[in-house]
């Protein structure tokens, strides 16, 4: 065997898997097949024992991060690209130099070959859709040394290290539970799900775990989805108004839920009912993100929830494990992961 000069980076690429396979393995941790293990163990005899460091880091030059985000006019992501920009202090404290890209997630493959071209980094925060070729450009990036953790919407499948995020199902279902609980049935037994055609699998288990809910606690409601709402806000407001008008009972309509964007469209939507037609209510909603959009349309009543996470710990603790990762700390993927916060007009401050 050789002296004790491999690091996890070099063990993951001898054996063909991630790096958070070989911590696993060689942490005695349970969830990796026996012949995987036997790679991991071959490698590790043929390249020796890493150096895992315990406690606090060493100090090394410094880290170059990268953020990858989706492009477009998306209110959650360009406040994320703004708090990495504020927070270069922090970064710059630990030795960690942070650059923000904006991949099209419109066009997977596109994403996945941009993703593919970022180099001269050490790590990288990934938001992606959750595709093959995505998880594919994931696995090369790993293979080479570069460490990948992905944050609020996992590529699960991946050779990525860990995600960071809150439990999106978990929120479908809180969100299911406070729409039902608005409900009055059978007056008022109808709950909108709405959703663009996704690729994100953050919002595609929102979905799940909000029909999950409806079905196990309240079975007397009926839960109407649109999931394939266009992109932008004017056509959000076209495509639900058309349903709003000729596709359901408005009287009987309790509430609605977006896993996604289209806020602004979906309030200017349910502005435009005539005062009839709500029987004299109008619907909860229920959104994501607290921009400053969201806020405003809280404050003033459009908006009756705002589930949310907290976005400053959340791009800190990714660049805090990619920095454990390069230095091979032991428990660099030991994550508390963020807890669903539900915002009210009355809990902002």
């Amino acid at each position: 065997m050789s002296s004790n000069t491999a690091t996890i980076p070099d063990i993951a690429r001898h054996a063909g898997v991630g790096t958070a396979t070989v911590d696993r393995v060689l942490n005695k941790r349970s969830g990796v097949n026996a012949e995987t293990t036997q790679k991991v163990m071959d490698a590790v005899k043929a390249l020796g024992e890493p150096t895992v460091l315990r406690g606090r880091p060493r100090q090394r030059g410094g880290f170059r991060f990268a953020y990858v985000l989706p492009d477009g006019n998306i209110p959650f992501f360009d406040k994320m690209e703004r708090l990495i920009a504020q927070t270069a202090g922090d970064f710059r404290h630990q030795h960690i130099t942070e650059v923000t890209h904006r991949l099209n997630a419109e066009d997977p493959a596109n994403f996945a070959a941009d993703l593919s071209q970022i180099s001269d980094c050490d790590g990288i925060v990934l938001v992606a859709p959750d595709v093959p070729a995505v998880k594919l450009a994931i696995n090369t990036l790993v293979r080479t040394g570069v460490h990948v953790v992905t944050l609020f919407s996992d590529v699960a499948g991946s050779m990525r290290e860990v995600f960071i995020g809150a439990d999106n199902r978990a929120a479908g279902r809180t969100a299911g539970l406070l729409l039902a609980r608005m409900a009055a049935p059978p007056q008022r037994d109808t709950l909108l799900l709405l959703s663009q055609a996704t690729r994100m699998s953050g919002e595609i288990e929102r979905r799940i775990g909000f029909a999950q809910v409806l079905e196990e606690r309240f079975p007397r409601l009926k839960a109407v989805q649109l999931l394939d709402l266009p992109a932008d806000e004017a056509g959000v407001c076209q495509a639900l108004g058309r349903t709003l008008t000729h596709g359901l009972d408005r009287v009987r309509l309790a509430g609605a839920y977006s896993v996604g964007m289209g806020t602004a469209g979906i309030v200017q939507a349910f502005a435009a009912l005539p005062p009839e037609a709500g029987a004299g209510h109008l619907p909860g909603l229920i959104v994501h993100d607290f921009t400053e959009a969201n806020q405003a349309l809280l404050i003033n009543g459009a908006l009756s929830y705002v589930l949310h996470q907290d976005i400053h710990y959340c791009v800190l603790t990714a660049a805090r494990v990619l920095r454990g990762l390069c230095e091979n700390v032991r428990g660099a993927l030991n994550v508390v992961q963020p807890r669903v916060e539900i915002l009210t007009a009355e809990n902002l401050h």
